[in-house]
């Protein structure tokens, strides 16, 4: 656990490194991004095996996160020659390279879930 002091130092960093950060963070912190990436770690997918196992997700918001993703290298497209034309997607090793935070995070908010939930029912109360 950093001390104070190491997260200080971290936060002025951060503050000044904004303009490189706030770029990437852009293109990894949507809301579907995390799931789809944690979906392609294990092994490549399908379209619809990809859009099954990430139930709520439309159809254009899946094609849409898929290309954006394979667009920055986070993910491969590879069409296969079957009838009808397959597509797998696969996780790159730079994709790869987000599995241990993305853990760390998908980790986090099982964990906190019930805190946070408990949280905005106490703040929902205080303004009623």
């Amino acid at each position: 656990m950093p001390d104070e002091t190491d997260l200080h130092t971290l936060s002025n960093q951060a503050m000044m490194d904004v303009p490189r950060i706030r770029p990437v963070l852009d293109k990894i912190a949507d809301k579907w991004t995390i799931m789809i990436l944690t979906v392609l770690c294990p092994q490549p997918a399908r379209f619809n095996e990809i859009k099954r196992r990430l139930d709520g997700i439309t159809h254009k918001s899946l094609a849409d996160a898929l290309k954006r993703l394979e667009r920055h290298g986070l993910v491969t497209r590879t069409v296969i020659p079957t009838a009808p034309i397959g597509v797998v997607y696969a996780i790159t090793p730079l994709g790869h390279s987000l599995r241990e935070p993305f853990q760390a995070l998908c980790s986090w908010a099982l964990a906190q879930e019930q805190a946070m939930a408990e949280a905005t029912i106490a703040y929902d109360r205080s303004r009623a």
